[in-house]
């Protein structure tokens, strides 16, 4: 079991867990995902808590290859009002931030947000590790090479896991000595990484459990999935499912999904088959 703290509540993963994604943005790769009003916003996090999911991760600035990098104004009105509106209506849901800015963070961490979701795990903003340790919120910190505009172009490496391995021990100690002991980590499924090398973080995942710290798996809907298959990301369900289901057996604390319901049922089913 791991404890995390989560500003003003501990969370505990004694199993797998489901986050479920809500982009407050009009140009996230999965048009199902978007959320465009308050109102469909608390309505979608009714669906997705009696789904089963156990956090809600909200992110109004998309990463998607060719993303455009918004300002911290437009950021800050796509996410307040509606974190405002999920946190009066759900007192008690953990509810995650998806950003790399620490200016972003703190404003939704006023606002009850528990958990920081940044996929540059500081890279981009040297004050976000103090802005979490002020908060005692929740960090999820994620693997990623370059900047925001050059995230996804794949680098040359010998070995992915190596990689990760390395990134993380390194990522660690910073934390560290930000006061940060306990967090989660996201090997970046997707981001800056071949088909292969994706494909080997979810058969290899295991070897990340070297580092001792929940393992975030992040692969819901994405390219590498649509890709192989010759598909859409409206078809990919299935395929995600199945990475979800070799995640969890191989060492997946929490899985990052646009689709809970059919997340929840990979753990359910899996629990009764241990």
């Amino acid at each position: 079991m791991f404890k995390i703290p989560a500003q003003n509540c501990t969370w505990e993963i004694k199993s797998p867990q489901v986050m479920g994604i809500m982009n407050i943005t009009l140009d996230s790769f999965y048009e199902a995902s978007r959320i465009k009003t308050i109102e469909s916003s608390v309505k979608m996090a009714e669906i997705f808590i009696k789904q089963g999911a156990n956090i809600i991760d909200l992110g109004g600035q998309s990463t998607r290859p060719g993303a455009q990098l918004i300002d911290l104004k437009q950021e800050l009105a796509n996410l307040l009002p509606i974190l405002e509106a999920i946190r009066l209506a759900y007192p008690n849901l953990i509810i995650s931030i998806d950003t790399f800015n620490s200016k972003v963070a703190e404003a939704c961490l006023k606002l009850g947000a528990n958990i920081i979701n940044d996929i540059s795990c500081g890279s981009f903003d040297e004050n976000m590790f103090k802005v979490v340790a002020s908060y005692h919120a929740g960090y999820i910190g994620m693997h990623l090479t370059g900047g925001f505009e050059t995230m996804h172009e794949v680098p040359t490496r010998k070995n992915i896991m190596e990689e990760l391995i390395s990134y993380f021990i390194e990522k660690k100690k910073i934390l560290a000595q930000n006061g940060i002991e306990n967090w989660v980590i996201d090997p970046g499924f997707g981001f800056g990484k071949t088909i292969e090398e994706n494909f080997t973080i979810v058969k290899e995942l295991t070897q990340l459990k070297i580092l001792k710290l929940p393992i975030l798996l992040g692969v819901s809907r994405k390219s590498s999935i649509y890709k192989t298959l010759n598909i859409t990301p409206e078809d990919a369900l299935n395929g995600t499912t199945v990475l979800n289901t070799l995640g969890v057996l191989n060492g997946a604390s929490i899985l990052r999904v646009h689709d809970v319901k059919e997340a929840t049922e990979v753990i359910n089913l899996l629990d009764k088959c241990n």
